[in-house]
């Protein structure tokens, strides 16, 4: 397959791009030829081996919003079998907006960090509200939805509106630190942005960071977990036993029972008291559930 790049270099065979990169690099350093490179390389491995999602397939400012949301801590291979359940129960913001929170939560169920559940549906409020449900193009403006920082802002404006912003996620860190870090431990998200920012195509920025991703996969594959380089690397906490844990099985139990006494759910959970009760004022704390005459219901 031959195919023009965006700035008129010939796409060639992929693997003598990727076997002769390092050699490349350490002869030319980081110029506009080693970049035109990088791109050859990413792309031609998109062109045949691209994932297909549901939200990548139909593309909408709100399917975006709700699979960034979704896929911001939860592997892919969780997300997909919800997210179509989850468009089809709220198809848009103002379904969403409107919802019973505990079918939201019911929904929601399997993706973990429930705590994003409750963002999610107070966003689509105010974007319901404040927007005429209409998603903003503006990252300034969706940093001030709650549960989006910055990057998830600009995934949005890129996959929605494909606006070129330059942002980091875990497998596009993979791509830059195999390429252009290749023997560096704790590289900076610092430096790796400004070859983002360098590298990002202006005429078709969604196909690029998917492009990106999909590299990255492969790369977490064949390779393993190059993050471990990143200053930014910290191994996630065992789940098992964790707080986190027991928040969800709290949640369940309120998705079960409406309403259940806080004294009851030591003997339920096995936990000590002292436990229950930290970890029942941190689900109040986000606005998860409601405790009223040590009364727990779901908000």
């Amino acid at each position: 397959m031959r195919r023009k790049g965006q700035e008129g270099d010939e796409l060639l065979s992929p693997m003598p791009f990727r076997q002769n990169w390092f050699e490349f690099l350490s002869k030319n350093g980081i110029c506009p030829a080693s970049l035109r490179r990088f791109r050859s390389i990413i792309f031609h491995y998109y062109f045949g081996h691209r994932r297909e999602f549901s939200w990548r397939e139909e593309i909408s400012p709100y399917r975006v919003f709700i699979s960034e949301v979704m896929l911001q801590q939860t592997q892919t291979n969780r997300v997909v079998p919800k997210f179509d359940e989850f468009i089809v129960k709220f198809p848009d913001f103002y379904s969403l907006a409107h919802a019973d929170f505990t079918e939201v939560l019911r929904s929601w169920k399997g993706l973990g960090y429930n705590r994003r559940a409750r963002y999610l549906q107070e966003a689509a409020e105010i974007v319901a509200d404040r927007f005429g449900g209409d998603l903003p193009d503006d990252p300034g403006l969706l940093v001030t939805l709650p549960g989006i920082g910055p990057a998830t802002a600009a995934s949005i404006c890129t996959f929605a509106f494909n606006i070129p912003l330059a942002f980091i996620e875990t497998n596009i860190r993979t791509v830059y630190l195999h390429f252009f870090f290749p023997d560096a431990r704790g590289v900076d998200d610092r430096q790796i942005m400004e070859l983002v920012e360098k590298t990002v195509d202006k005429k078709r920025p969604r196909d690029w960071y998917y492009a990106l991703m999909d590299y990255g996969v492969m790369l977490k594959k064949t390779i393993g977990n190059l993050n471990t380089r990143s200053k930014h690397y910290s191994r996630q906490s065992r789940f098992e036993g964790s707080d986190r844990q027991i928040r969800g099985k709290i949640l369940q139990l309120l998705l079960d029972d409406p309403a259940i006494m806080v004294e009851a759910l030591p003997g339920l959970l096995g936990e000590s008291p002292e436990r229950i009760e930290r970890i029942v004022a941190s689900l109040c704390n986000d606005n998860l559930v409601l405790r009223a005459k040590n009364k727990l219901t779901l908000t």
